[in-house]
């Protein structure tokens, strides 16, 4: 645990404090574990990474990557392309490796690391529209770069590149529906059927995710793209007792990321990779300085997003484990000089995780795109099931900034058949009267019937975020409908036609 606080504080990926143990334990460390089975590295990577993107799409904000969708899917496809080719011609004619192994180098390292991605990127406060695009593309681009790996460390000739291209199209397009199908069914079973135990949503929840994997892999689509979607609908599906999920999913996130890391580090031989520091050093800077810019600048250019943007995003693609797992698949083909691809990725991924990770937040500062990290936060809402009762009992914290402080209970005006029952302000709880302010620190405890459930959370977060005139403001909730026409703006309504009646009954009146 002293590995994770580390990382935290000093903003560099886990990756590398994992990575230092296993090399620690491994060969030419202090305990001297010979390991050298590519093939189980491989087969234990695959499983941690879809814990990973199964975990990152729980925690992804469906509002805020929606709007960030075409210019990830750009990135992830023709910004890939575009990395690879650069990538291998600068490991080809600088490095002085073969066309193959300059291919594999160009499709491994072309992939950002989901894992990476979402450590860092969530401790800087960016824009929601660049943080969309960077998770969006993190969780996206793995499943093109797979199947380039795997064609390019095939023994044989490597098919024709528009084979190549259609081969990704139909995975991916695969991949999308069945996480898409296996996703809502996931939710929409979830909502409507009640476990006998709380401590078995998360379970679920994770379970369907890592089945939206196996059945995408079954369809020949791909099993990486299908359980990120999977986990992004099910992530935002208010599904009962969601903060224990999130954390359970957390958890076993940290998990996977700590064992993936740690057989990476026991995999690596230190003394082998001397040779090749230099070449790794090289072959990054071609990627960092060239390919990754020209990656977005090429990809984005339809999105017209300031230059600004676009810089900082050339500087965030992370790479971590991703790339080193994937290094490990012309290892276990058997393909010439594997070995050395192996170490030149590995070198490659520490060195310039250890560069950019830690200057990430300075150069968002720097061009004057980071936010304020103090902005208001969204409502914590937890929902329990009342399958007996056909209601549901919401759990509501108020975060500080939240628009809700000096609210009165009246003035929430939630939908018929949802009450405010209990609050629990500095560690005392009561009932409320309509009267009663909600401060920040406060905990509610909501009753709703089902069918108005989902009415009084939007209706809950509305108010968060636009305080009590959020229906006049237009502001919306989780589900992004306006709330205009709601309560708020109906009571306006029906005051203005009173006001008018009186108007037309009392003005001759006044003239009398």
């Amino acid at each position: 645990m002293a590995a994770v606080r580390i990382s935290s504080r000093s903003g560099l990926p886990s990756l590398l404090l994992y990575l230092g143990i296993g090399i620690a334990i491994g060969q030419d460390g202090i305990f001297d574990v010979t390991f050298n089975n590519a093939e189980l590295t491989q087969v234990i990577g695959y499983a941690a990474l879809v814990v990973i993107l199964a975990e990152g799409g729980l925690g992804t904000k469906w509002k805020e990557i929606k709007p960030a969708l075409p210019a990830a899917a750009m990135l992830s496809i023709v910004g890939v392309a575009v990395s690879v080719g650069v990538t291998a011609a600068g490991a080809h004619y600088l490095v002085g490796l073969d066309w193959r192994q300059s291919l594999i180098i160009g499709a491994v390292v072309s992939s950002t690391d989901a894992a990476a991605v979402f450590s860092v990127l969530r401790k800087v406060p960016l824009p929601a529209r660049i943080t969309g695009v960077l998770e969006a593309e993190s969780g996206f681009n793995d499943a093109p770069v797979v199947i380039l790996v795997v064609a390019f460390s095939a023994k044989g000739s490597v098919d024709s590149w528009y084979v190549l291209v259609g081969e990704i199209a139909l995975e991916l397009a695969i991949g999308a529906a069945v996480g898409l199908a296996v996703g809502w069914l996931g939710s929409f079973g979830l909502r409507h059927v009640a476990l006998p135990a709380s401590g078995l949503y998360p379970i679920a929840v994770m379970a369907i995710a890592v089945s939206a994997y196996a059945a995408g892999a079954m369809a020949h689509g791909s099993g990486f793209l299908a359980v990120y979607l999977a986990a992004v609908i099910l992530g935002n599906a208010k599904l009962p007792h969601w903060p224990a999920t999130r954390g359970f999913a957390d958890g076993l996130g940290w998990l996977a990321q700590i064992g993936m890391f740690v057989l990476l580090g026991l995999l690596v031989t230190p003394h082998d990779l001397y040779a090749d520091f230099w070449p790794a050093v090289i072959v990054g800077l071609v990627l960092t300085v060239v390919a990754r810019p020209l990656e977005v600048f090429i990809s984005l250019a339809p999105f017209r997003l300031p230059w600004q943007e676009k810089a900082l995003m050339s500087w965030a693609g992370l790479r971590g484990a991703v790339p080193i797992i994937l290094a490990t698949i012309p290892m276990v083909s058997g393909i010439e000089g594997s070995t050395r691809v192996f170490n030149i990725v590995f070198v490659l991924v520490v060195v310039y995780t250890v560069i950019q990770g830690p200057t990430l937040p300075w150069l968002a500062k720097a061009l004057k795109i980071a936010e304020d990290p103090a902005e208001a936060s969204d409502l914590g809402i937890e929902s329990a099931p009342l399958e007996r009762l056909r209601g549901h009992l919401l759990s509501v914290a108020i975060p500080g900034k939240s628009k809700m402080h000096g609210v009165e209970i009246g003035e929430l005006r939630l939908p018929a058949g949802a009450a405010v029952t209990l609050v629990v302000r500095d560690g005392k709880s009561f009932v409320p009267a309509p009267s009663t302010a909600l401060r920040h620190g406060d905990e509610l405890l909501v009753v709703t019937t089902d069918p108005v459930r989902d009415a009084a959370e939007e209706r809950l977060r509305a108010v968060g975020e636009g305080g009590k005139l959020a229906g006049w403001l237009g502001t919306t909730g989780t589900g992004g409908e306006s709330l205009a026409g709601s309560h708020v703006a109906q009571d306006v309504a029906h005051a203005l036609k009173t006001v008018t009646k009186r108007g037309k009954t009392d003005g001759p009146k006044a003239h009398q």
